[in-house]
C-alpha cells in the first residue's frame, strides 16, 4: 500500500503561481534561496548529466536587463509593445533565478530529455518556492529566446539557452483559480 503524504498532495492539488508583476519585497535571502535550489536541482535527470545551471538575479541587475531588452527589442525592429512586454519582467522584478538549459555531450541521453530536464527543474523551482511560502512565476518571453540577449545578459555560450527566469518575492494577492484542462479531453486509456 503507498504511504501517502496528505498535505503535498493537497498542494500539488491546490498550486497557483502568482503572477511576477505581484511580487514585491523582501525577497528570500541567499540561505533560502539556496535550499529552494536545491529542491529544484533534485528533478529527474537521465544519465545525471545536470544539463541546466542557475543564475541568480538580485534587484541590481533588473536594470540593466530591462535596458538590454529594450535595446535588442529595437535592433530587432519589434512593435514597440513587444519591447515593453519584454522589459517589463526586469522593470518590475526583484528577484529572478535564470534556469539555463546547458546541454552536455552523451551518446546515450538524446539533447531532447536534457531540454525536458531543464522545464522540470524550472516547475521544481516555482513549486518550491511556493511550498516555502514565497510567490513564484516561470517567464519567458522573447528576450529569453533570443541568442544575442542571452549572450549580452547573461553570457550564455553558444549551446546553452534560457528555460525560464523564475521570479521569486512576496506575493501581494492571491489570484483567483483558473480554468483547468478538461481531463475527458486530453487523456486516452488504453488497456491492452
Amino acid at each position: 500500500m503507498p504511504d501517502p503524504n496528505p498535505e503535498a498532495f493537497d498542494f500539488l492539488l491546490t498550486r497557483r503561481s502568482r503572477p511576477a508583476k505581484t511580487l514585491t519585497t523582501p525577497t528570500p535571502d541567499r540561505a533560502i534561496l539556496e535550499t529552494l535550489l536545491t529542491a529544484a536541482a533534485r528533478t529527474p535527470d537521465h544519465g545525471k548529466l545536470e544539463p541546466w545551471r542557475f543564475i541568480v538575479l538580485g534587484s541590481g541587475a533588473m536594470p540593466r536587463l530591462a535596458g538590454l531588452a529594450q535595446a535588442r527589442g529595437e535592433a530587432l525592429g519589434l512593435d514597440p509593445e513587444q519591447i515593453t512586454k519584454g522589459r517589463t519582467q526586469f522593470d518590475q522584478g526583484h528577484l529572478a533565478v535564470a534556469v539555463i538549459e546547458s546541454p552536455k555531450p552523451s551518446a546515450k541521453i538524446p539533447a531532447l530529455e536534457m531540454t525536458y530536464s531543464a522545464g522540470a527543474v524550472c516547475l521544481a523551482l516555482v513549486n518550491a518556492a511556493l511550498a516555502a511560502g514565497w510567490g513564484a512565476n516561470w517567464l519567458s518571453g522573447w528576450p529569453s529566446h533570443d541568442a544575442q540577449f542571452q549572450r549580452e545578459a547573461l553570457h550564455l555560450e553558444s549551446h546553452e539557452r534560457i528555460a525560464g527566469f523564475i521570479h521569486i518575492g512576496t506575493a501581494t494577492s492571491v489570484p483567483p483559480d483558473r480554468p483547468r484542462p478538461d481531463l475527458g479531453h486530453i487523456t486516452t486509456w488504453v488497456d491492452v
